[in-house]
């Protein structure tokens, strides 16, 4: 009986870096129920019981004490509960799914270079217009925090439904918060990254959950699994 549950992520690039990770220290993950199964095992791991979810379940499930460790990125998890440091652990940050949440604006904004610059134009576009400033994003809890800690106050957050990069340009917004691993696409759409505008630098990390039932024998399974991948962890 698997005394520990692993979650992995159960499709595309992420999958495919996270069994190559696996592989990397000789562990084979096969799963089960064929490709559209949503469990899998672990050759010489009875006692791990691995599950395949998005990268966004596997977060939830993490925050919520269902399952023991998870693999996703930093970004789902802050986006997804400001008491990710009260829940969870980050046991090892992987070095693939990177990833930048950041805050861009208008290429033609030539004065707007930090993040004072955009809380002063906040201000004055309240001013004129008697509207907030308007920023769209997936990011609303990262986004409004944010905002918080560099005293934009004269804003409003607009959930981005689809592609954040093209609100500027349609008349949607004024900024976003996006995400992007090169800034090919925010180039692209006519948008630069603020000097200070880097909310996370983020990458898909091996996550424990400090609320899971954690018995002797999970306890037992992590060690042994962290020893083979070569981490050093407390469990």
């Amino acid at each position: 009986m698997a005394e520990l549950i692993l979650a992995l992520p159960s499709k595309g690039r992420l999958k495919d870096q996270c069994e190559a990770w696996l592989a990397r220290h000789g562990l084979v993950l096969r799963q089960t129920g064929g490709e559209r199964g949503y469990s899998a095992t672990l050759d010489g791991f009875d006692d791990v019981q691995v599950r395949l979810a998005s990268a966004g379940d596997i977060g939830k499930a993490l925050l919520a004490g269902e399952i023991h460790l998870g693999v996703t990125g930093e970004d789902i998890v802050r986006e997804a509960s400001d008491e990710v440091d009260l829940r969870l652990t980050i046991v090892a940050r992987l070095g693939f799914g990177r990833a930048d949440v950041v805050v861009a604006v208008p290429n033609g904004w030539i004065d707007v270079e930090t993040m004072a610059d955009l809380a002063e134009v906040a201000t004055d576009i309240r001013r004129q217009t008697g509207r907030r400033f308007r920023i769209a994003t997936k990011f609303t809890r990262l986004t409004a925090q944010f905002m918080r800690d560099h005293h934009v106050v004269d804003h409003r957050i607009i959930d981005s439904a689809g592609a954040t990069e093209g609100a500027p340009g349609a008349g949607i917004a004024d900024a976003i918060v996006d995400i992007t691993t090169s800034g090919a696409t925010l180039a692209a759409n006519a948008l630069k990254i603020l000097d200070d505008g880097i909310i996370l630098k983020s990458e898909s990390c091996l996550m424990r959950s400090d609320l899971a039932p954690w018995s002797e024998e999970s306890r037992h399974a992590a060690r042994r699994l962290m020893e083979r991948l070569k981490i050093l962890s407390d469990t």
